[in-house]
């Protein structure tokens, strides 16, 4: 039991380093993500960890109505945070809207 405060001891002395390494902030992308080439993307990503608020991820979403053709969707990690909060919240208010006038019919 004596060997696990040890090792938090050890962690919470390396953490310190690990993050003195981790690169300066930066500012936000100069222009839109989607609008960015996969260049640029890489470019602008380099030094970043992966759970910056400014690294920028890409998705592929089918387009409706095409079978094979796709739209890339890029966005820094805080704008997906907010795209996946506003989801959510239409998705409850629509389920909140259905449940509360499927109570009200006779």
């Amino acid at each position: 039991m004596r060997k696990y405060p040890a090792l938090l001891i050890a962690l919470l002395i390396a953490a310190p380093a690990v993050q003195a390494e981790a690169p300066a902030d930066r500012a936000p992308p100069p222009k839109a993500p989607s609008a960015m080439t996969p260049t640029e993307i890489k470019a602008y990503n380099e030094g970043l960890e992966q759970t910056h608020p400014y690294y920028i991820k890409c998705r592929k979403t089918l387009e409706i109505g095409s079978l094979v053709k796709k739209n890339r969707v890029c966005y820094t990690n805080e704008k997906w945070r907010e795209v996946s909060a506003k989801s959510n919240q239409d998705a409850r208010d629509t389920a909140e809207a259905m449940t509360s006038k499927a109570g009200t019919s006779n």
